[in-house]
């Protein structure tokens, strides 16, 4: 056997072996994912076996578990599943786009920014429902602007980006911060109970606007993430390999910031879901790939795992579920950056 025939036969060998990989990482991640979401509609006050739990989903429940299962838990389970995908989704893009761990939409200021518009519509005029997932939408799409124009110099750097993401958010916090206290209590508690994150209460009038939002905004985000392998080389050597750099990079943009606002519309700002998730997905997949679909089943498995925690354990009065992941992200943070300092990458 020729070199160049060994060569081949080694690096399609290898491919193989990273195409098993992907599947078999897909596949337990969705099998947990099926897993946890089973037991969210099986578990509760009323515990309702997975046989009654299916005849309800086929439309021959009681009237009773068609309450508890049809009202109470699949829209709770359906907001807690898409939320987690949208984050980690979100994320994924925003850390292998800007080459940064660091760059999700909680640190960067997105989800910030669709919190503070959200506060803003609970305390200032009194709105509820559907009105705060629009600002809380809105609010996230026009700091994504705001940040990037304020960091356009003749393109966008990823560090100068996080960088004014960082300061954005701060300056927003101290809006937020404002806001509640000057609020009414009862104001001021709504709004504290939306940006803690929570997904009590969710209904098919959230579930049902996310549902076709991921419908549109996943597939895209997938598609044109299959170049994100390519921008990781540089945009030189992108352009090289007939990748319109600018649009690709404004339209991978666009679509985290979609997803991650549409996420923090339904249920508030679910803290550092989308941090974590990235990281998860591509130490699962270890093919040096963006790891985007694995990424977006983590952060599933973390919000459906987390809201199942903070529902049934005892000793935890019904905490909002952003309260929980927020516990987990927080020292994962620290960590973070503790290590690229370390590592001479602090600036």
């Amino acid at each position: 056997m020729t070199a160049a025939a060994f060569d081949v036969s080694s690096i399609a060998r290898t491919r193989a072996r990273g195409r098993v990989r992907q599947v078999s990482v897909v596949g337990g991640l969705s099998l947990g994912v099926v897993v946890v979401f089973a037991l969210s509609l099986v578990v509760g006050a009323a515990v309702i076996s997975l046989p009654d739990v299916l005849s309800t989903l086929a439309g021959q429940g009681s009237r009773n578990t068609n309450y508890v299962i049809l009202e109470l838990r699949l829209p709770r389970a359906l907001a807690a599943l898409m939320v987690g995908v949208a984050f980690g989704l979100s994320g994924a893009v925003f850390q292998n786009l800007l080459r940064n761990p660091l760059a999700s939409p909680d640190v960067i200021g997105i989800s910030t920014g669709a919190s503070a518009a959200a506060v803003l519509g609970i305390v200032g005029f009194g709105l509820t429902g559907i009105a705060i997932s629009g600002l809380a939408l809105g609010g996230a799409l026009a700091t994504a602007m705001a940040m990037y124009a304020i960091a356009w110099r003749n393109g966008v750097s990823g560090y100068r980006l996080i960088l004014v993401g960082i300061g954005l958010s701060a300056l927003l916090l101290s809006v937020i911060s404002y806001f509640m206290t000057s609020a009414q209590v009862t104001n001021a508690q709504d709004a504290l109970i939306w940006i803690s994150g929570s997904l009590s209460d969710r209904n098919w009038n959230q579930v049902v606007p996310l549902l076709i939002s991921l419908v549109v905004l996943v597939p895209v985000t997938l598609v044109l993430g299959r170049v994100l392998g390519m921008l990781g080389l540089g945009d030189d050597t992108a352009r090289g390999l007939g990748v319109p750099v600018a649009r690709v990079r404004l339209g991978l943009i666009i679509a985290a910031v979609a997803l991650a606002g549409v996420a923090t519309a339904a249920t508030g700002p679910v803290a550092f879901v989308a941090l974590l998730a990235g990281p998860i997905g591509r130490s699962l997949a270890k093919d040096g790939s963006p790891a985007l679909l694995p990424s977006a089943l983590v952060g599933a498995l973390i919000v459906l795992v987390a809201d199942f925690v903070a529902q049934h354990t005892p000793f935890l009065p019904n905490l909002p579920v952003g309260v929980l992941t927020g516990a987990i992200g927080a020292p994962y943070l620290l960590w973070q950056l503790a290590r690229t300092n370390s590592g001479g990458q602090g600036g």
